[in-house]
């Protein structure tokens, strides 16, 4: 029995002897309690006895009598207040124990004093103990996981990454993964609230399964892992051999969220951008480390979704020069220091100008162009400014005709332009105005952009599609989009990505490639076009393998309005690449 008492917790140890020692306490107090009535009662008779024989007269008899009887009040009193000191003992140990309370101590069970004196109150008194418990741990809970996917939340995620950060280093490389979905809002709108928490629970469950296959064995700093605001996920990996290792594990954790989630009847894709910082490289303090994996995941956004970027100090000076610029490009819209310029499009297989790209450019003289905003104009359009080359295009658009000329235009719209809500009918009420379709505009889309789209703004481009509208997916070849989705998306032309035919001319595999891509890219059905060209061999083997149209700096530069126009009028089709040098 003494090496089963042994095993219990030294608090259960001590409630047991403690109620051993009462349960002694309460038998001798009923033996002592006994033998005392007896006592009382046997020297109740005796002096009793003693005083009719001893004393004669009824003085003495009298006062014999009122001592007798006095001994035995008294007698009778202790016998009954000795009870009532058990309670005592019971309500002293009662209160001891609420004030223990106010130590931390809500663990402990009621004294057993009070179990054995008041029982009732002693089960009172452990409920109402279980359920402040319960309590706090549903409030701490709530104070410190995200109730949706059950991952630490900003708080809790901040308490234990600064804890981790101030540990001793030790050979490895610490790396902080800053993950922003792409597309969850349009999800979200389109399943509901409901359903849309139900994604991010598969996006957290995706996450845990790539840090437990990533996970060392014997690591001594597990990777933590949180869920920071709507879309938003974080993770903090220790220990890694190499800064190689953290991207590994980024693009590990992109390829399991570029897989469809499958909620209700339909499929929703989505993917991410995740920005990689490394500490101390980068930051040896959450903060910085956030904020330069903040801006490294935004770069990722900004070219094209649906990638993994490592933190470089020249994305600070871009992010800072970015935000200077967009504040000069607000000015430049309200004074008109804009205008459109047009990068031709022209047929390999005739020569003819097939249309243009509409790009925005600094009037000369204007602050726009002496700040050279050519770059910001071009890379990612902010909402102003797409919806202000919407309707330039459009007015243009109505010149050419007026003119007899049926070139097309086409839009780069970002990812702020397509995730608005209502995008599709605020571009069908901007069309409108070039009279009835067919508009002679198209838009084009990055890989990654139209990748992550939604189903509902997959349906919107489709008719739009089916109104006269033309959709051309850029950058394809970039490897953010899956070989077996393009024959599922919406659209009429695929302009190759700059990457695949920067060396077609000088490298055999590369020729095979784009020959191969090109191929793909007619068995859809879809035109295929090749931008940044910039030699006259890429020209050439370009046509060879089959590619219908191209736009690059060989064919012509960027034109105004005016050149391009005049230019369209006269062109020479069987001339018009001669231009190229």
């Amino acid at each position: 029995m003494s090496e089963a008492l042994d095993a219990c917790p030294l608090w259960v140890r001590a409630a047991r002897l403690w109620g051993r020692r009462d349960d002694m306490l309460a038998a001798l107090e009923k033996i002592s309690n006994s033998v005392l009535s007896a006592l009382a009662g046997a020297a109740a008779f005796v002096l009793t006895l003693l005083g009719f024989l001893l004393l004669g007269t009824l003085n003495q008899q009298i006062a014999a009598s009122l001592l007798i009887g006095f001994l035995a009040v008294l007698l009778v009193w202790v016998a009954a207040e000795r009870p009532n000191s058990r309670h005592a003992r019971a309500v002293q140990a009662l209160i001891d124990r609420l004030l223990a309370v106010g130590r931390g101590d809500l663990s402990s069970p009621a004294p057993p004093a009070v179990r054995q004196e008041l029982p009732a109150l002693a089960a009172a008194v452990d409920g109402l103990f279980e359920q402040v418990r319960s309590t706090l741990d549903d409030v701490h809970a709530m104070a410190m996981y995200d109730p949706v996917t059950a991952l630490p939340n900003r708080i809790h995620f901040r308490r234990e990454a600064e804890r981790v950060l101030k540990m001793p280093a030790l050979d490895g490389t610490r790396a902080l993964l800053f993950i922003d979905l792409d597309g969850f809002k349009e999800v979200n709108d389109r399943l509901g609230h409901a359903q849309g928490d139900q994604v991010l629970a598969m996006v957290a469950n995706r996450l845990r399964v790539v840090l437990k296959a990533e996970a060392e064995p014997g690591c001594l700093t597990p990777p933590l892992l949180a869920r920071l605001a709507g879309d938003e996920f974080t993770m903090l990996l220790s220990d890694l051999p190499s800064r190689d290792e953290a991207v590994r594990i980024a693009r590990r954790a992109l390829e399991a969220l570029s897989e469809p989630f499958r909620c209700g009847p339909a499929s929703s894709w989505m993917g991410a951008s995740i920005g990689i910082a490394l500490c101390p490289e980068h930051g040896a303090d959450l903060t910085s480390l956030m904020k330069a994996a903040d801006i490294a995941m935004y770069h990722a956004k900004d070219s094209g979704r649906a990638r993994v970027c490592l933190y470089d100090p020249s994305l600070s000076r871009a992010s800072e020069e970015r935000a200077q610029a967009e504040s000069l490009l607000r000015g430049a819209l309200r004074r008109d220091e804009l205008a459109l310029a047009f990068e031709p499009q022209l047929c390999l297989r005739t020569g003819a100008i097939l249309g243009a790209e509409a790009v925005a450019r600094g009037r000369p003289g204007t602050d726009a162009h002496a700040h050279r905003l050519d770059t910001l104009l071009e890379d990612t359009p902010s909402v102003e400014l797409g919806d202000w080359m919407i309707a330039e295009a459009v007015a243009a658009s109505l010149r050419w005709r007026a003119r007899g000329l049926d070139h097309r235009i086409a839009l780069k719209l970002g990812p702020l332009q397509i995730e608005r809500p209502g995008f599709a009918e605020r571009l069908r009420e901007a069309l409108a105005a070039a009279g009835p379709p067919p508009w002679g505009i198209e838009i084009e889309l990055a890989e990654g952009l139209l990748g992550a789209a939604d189903p509902a703004t997959l349906a919107a481009l489709e008719s739009l599609r089916a109104e006269g509208l033309a959709v051309t997916l850029s950058h394809f070849g970039s490897g953010r989009l899956p070989l077996a989705r393009i024959g599922d998306l919406p659209v009429d032309r695929v302009k190759l990505d700059p990457s695949l035919v920067a060396e077609i001319d000088q490298c055999e595999s590369a020729r095979t490639i784009v020959s191969a891509v090109i191929q793909l890219v007619h068995a859809l059905g879809c035109q295929a076009i090749a931008s940044g060209v910039e030699r006259r061999e890429q020209l050439e083997l370009l046509r060879a393998v089959g590619c219908d149209s191209v736009q690059g700096y060989p064919t012509a530069e960027p034109l105004n309005e005016a050149g391009f126009v005049d230019w369209a009028e006269v062109q020479d089709c069987k001339h018009s690449l001669a231009r190229a040098s």
